[in-house]
């Protein structure tokens, strides 16, 4: 269990310098080097928030690791398979596990995080210290962008120690995957988390619809040996379509097009959906 969830108080406590100092200088008239400055410390804060986090450890950079090598191991590197879409199923699941990687982000890492920060008042203490109403998205936004590329960093030091990094055929497509899938979950884990009454409902409903989506959309068996329900349901998973969108252009298997428009969509309904209710929350308060 997180200690995050167990004691909400705790974000409270080590958010407590960076509300002091901004409550120093809430009389100064607001300037855009103050608003830096305010990012920068809520930043690095959340930061180390985040590295003190054992589930956010090891579902963003354990998990993924340790089951790519667990299923390249397993499924090896001949081509031919249909089922594998007559690629190398070892470079099939290493380009599949940067999706798995941005879905431990936004339904395991920052769901419970945002909702611990409501819960326990921290956000109403940001407004009252004077903190710009932008600046809690942004930095959310920056810690999930920041522990997308250290994830990536993580599977590609994986691959290049084992199976190989799989040559990247379509550079363009491939990072703007990347780019809009890490931006699309960062958002659908904001929103999550203004939505759950608790830290706990957060982490309980995330982990609900972690594994589900996972095994279902890339991260298990192969997409193309889904039986037909089964397919038909992975088809509306957020996660397969951020998973072919990266892996599409990566292997050669297509342009990606069609998933890329998705998760543009996704990423534009997530992020009016979490401000709309940001909005009823501060006023609220």
């Amino acid at each position: 269990m997180s200690s995050q969830v167990a004691n909400p108080e705790a974000v409270s406590q080590l958010h407590s310098s960076e509300s002091h100092s901004s409550e120093s200088h809430s009389s100064e008239p607001h300037s855009s080097r103050s608003s830096i400055n305010q990012v920068l410390r809520l930043f690095g804060t959340e930061m180390r928030l985040f590295l003190r986090e054992s589930q956010v450890l090891i579902f963003v950079f354990g998990f993924p690791v340790l089951t790519v090598l667990v299923l390249g191991g397993v499924f090896g590197n001949e081509t031919g398979d249909s089922g594998f879409e007559n690629i190398n199923p070892q470079a099939f699941y290493i380009a599949a596990y940067f999706g798995v990687v941005l879905a431990a982000i936004g339904l395991i890492m920052l769901p419970a995080h945002v909702a611990s920060y409501i819960e326990s008042g921290v956000i109403r203490r940001f407004e009252t210290a004077g903190f710009a109403t932008w600046v809690f998205p942004l930095v959310q936004f920056m810690s999930g962008i920041a522990f997308a590329v250290l994830g990536f960093a993580s599977l590609l030091a994986t691959a290049y120690l084992t199976y190989g990094i799989p040559e990247i055929l379509d550079w363009p497509r491939t990072l703007l995957g990347l780019g809009l899938g890490t931006l699309a979950f960062t958002s659908i884990g904001v929103a999550l988390g203004v939505f759950m009454p608790s830290a706990r409902a957060a982490q309980g409903l995330g982990l609900t619809m972690f594994f589900p989506m996972f095994l279902l959309s890339g991260g298990g068996p192969p997409p193309a040996a889904l039986p037909d329900t089964m397919s038909t349901v992975a088809n509306w998973l957020p996660l397969s379509h951020v998973t072919r969108a990266i892996q599409e252009p990566w292997l050669g298997l297509g342009d990606g097009q069609d998933h890329l428009l998705i998760v543009f969509a996704m990423l534009v309904v997530a992020t009016g959906v979490w401000m709309i209710k940001s909005t009823r929350v501060s006023a609220a308060a």
